[in-house]
């Protein structure tokens, strides 16, 4: 399918009738050629040829707005993508409709230190057995992300920190061949930054930064509607970001990165070294009862009032919030997105990361900006992984994107 839109001049139309059904739903042949700005003769022609590509489908008449009744056109209904995204330590995977509405999302633990055979069996199991689960024979296109830079045009990660065994790997090309289908690889941030674009509270905005705390901590950026990935597929990589001169060494083997002091894996850190020492009755509590700590064990302390917690909050959201200032005065984007597993943490880190933004910041720059958790939480992933590959066959092969 991905093949099937390339090599001829009209593609490029054809592309664009997708993305607005993919965008909008289902319109008639009259509301295409307006939208589109073209004939309706026109428009008939593409849309026959996109049929016999089973890309769409004509349904009943439209409803009368005077003369002779249009023709109804839509996504074809058997359309299915695919989403994996792979984090640090668990992978999602997902099926979608053409309109990328999740039809079924299966998610498990998985250490990506293991390696890419492993980590992308794992994903190929799941994926198997969720879409036996839904009765998918056939896919059209998969999106993968992966927690770390990614050569986009190669389909291979570039040299991820956080990722033994994964440098240069044909992560693309080998899903591409178990699958049967067009795959993208990108990075996992990018991919949550084009699902809020798609589906969640970035949907009407055209410049944004979405940033992940999990793990590790990453910014996407969108600008003018689109990603940005920079010339080597790095950019956003804020975790890496020193804020502090000295301080624990950073998975990219330097020390003060934001990820080092921030990130879900320093937090745990430092959450144990309170519970062990005795300054957090709450969070020793939990840490014998479990015999480890997490994001969702400080937010719980925090809900108990404990005053250790709290403070670790407010230190995460505080270096966060710090580096987040300069990209605002940097970019002055329009919104600012905050996800990830960490955003268990929800409104007491959240409160901390725009108290510093606003107060270090531009004025000009933050006086109208909102700062928002994800609506999607672990769906973003997905949803932005499956929005990407609906990119790859829907828009024609050799249109150059950033």
């Amino acid at each position: 399918m991905l093949h099937s839109l390339a090599g001829r001049p009209e593609t490029h139309l054809q592309a664009r009738m997708l993305t607005k059904l993919r965008d909008v739903g289902a319109l008639s042949r009259a509301q295409l050629g307006e939208e589109l700005a073209v004939s309706r003769t026109t428009v008939a022609a593409e849309v026959t040829r996109l049929t016999e590509l089973g890309l769409a489908q004509e349904g009943g008449p439209a409803a009368s707005r005077g003369g002779r009744r249009s023709t109804m056109v839509d996504l074809a209904e058997d359309l299915r993508f695919v989403g994996i995204s792979v984090g640090a330590t668990g992978l999602s995977v997902a099926v979608t409709d053409g309109r990328l509405a999740v039809l079924g999302v299966r998610s498990v633990p998985a250490d990506v230190r293991l390696g890419p055979e492993r980590v992308l069996q794992l994903a190929l199991t799941e994926l198997r057995a969720l879409m036996e689960s839904l009765e998918v024979t056939r896919l059209i296109g998969a999106g993968v992300g992966v927690p770390g830079p990614v050569d986009f045009h190669r389909g291979v990660p570039t040299s991820p920190p956080i990722m033994p065994g994964w440098d240069g790997y044909p992560v693309r090309d080998t899903l591409a061949r178990e699958l049967s289908c067009a795959v993208v690889l990108d990075n996992d941030v990018n991919l949550m930054a084009a699902g809020e674009l798609h589906a969640g509270v970035a949907r009407r905005a055209s410049d944004f930064l979405f940033v992940k705390i999990g793990t590790g901590i990453g910014c996407g950026i969108v600008a003018n509607g689109q990603l940005w990935r920079g010339v080597d597929g790095c950019a956003g990589d804020i975790g890496h970001i020193r804020v502090e001169e000295f301080g624990p060494t950073c998975a990219c083997g330097n020390t003060g990165c934001l990820e080092a002091f921030a990130g879900g894996a320093a937090l745990a850190r430092e959450a144990t070294a309170a519970a062990r020492s005795g300054r957090s009755p709450a969070l020793a509590a939990r840490l014998e009862v479990t015999g480890e700590l997490t994001a969702a064990d400080i937010a719980s302390a925090v809900a108990e009032g404990d005053a250790q917690a709290v403070q670790l909050i407010r230190d995460s959201g505080r270096r966060v919030g710090q580096v987040l200032a300069g990209l605002v005065s940097f970019f002055n984007p329009g919104l600012v997105v905050v996800g990830g597993r960490v955003t268990g943490l929800g409104h007491a880190l959240l409160a901390e990361i725009r108290g510093v933004t606003y107060r270090r910041s531009l004025p000009l720059a933050t006086g109208h900006l909102p700062i928002v958790l994800s609506e999607l939480g672990d769906r973003a992933g997905v949803i932005g992984a499956a929005r990407l590959a609906s990119e790859a066959v829907y828009t024609p092969i050799g249109k150059e994107r950033t």
